[in-house]
């Protein structure tokens, strides 16, 4: 469902950005395990491996020109309640694929996505994050 004629809603922009993230990631030598894994009471978007971390990243994506004025910057959105979301999905997953070998990591990406002739996105990657 479009918003308006010819912009794209907010469920559509967010998968772009995470699609964005995904090549960002790979382009780095990460291994894409899993995406928008989900469980009661929580959703981690991106799921990866690089070297011996097990890597979750929260994806926050933005409109460039509008949607930073109005919402602030993407990663404020990523708040503690959000935070303890996160941890609580990603020991699921841990457990759920025994994935104990591995040192867990909790990244934030924030992505800038501009409209037009080419969709260009702009793409802030924070390791460790919290």
């Amino acid at each position: 469902m479009k918003t308006t004629k010819g912009s794209l809603t907010h469920r559509e922009i967010g998968s772009l950005g995470e699609d964005a993230v995904v090549r960002y990631l790979k382009w780095r030598g990460y291994h894409i395990l899993d995406r928008n894994y989900t469980v009661k009471g929580g959703e981690i978007d991106i799921i990866a491996t690089r070297f011996s971390q097990l890597v979750f990243v929260e994806v926050k994506t933005r409109k460039a020109s509008t949607d930073t004025d109005k919402y602030g910057k993407a990663q404020d959105a990523v708040t503690e309640e959000k935070r303890t979301r996160i941890r609580h999905t990603a020991t699921h997953y841990i457990m759920n694929y025994r994935m104990y070998y591995l040192k867990p990591r909790f990244d934030v990406a924030e992505v800038y996505y501009t409209e037009g002739k080419r969709k260009r996105f702009k793409i802030f990657y924070r390791k460790e994050a919290f």
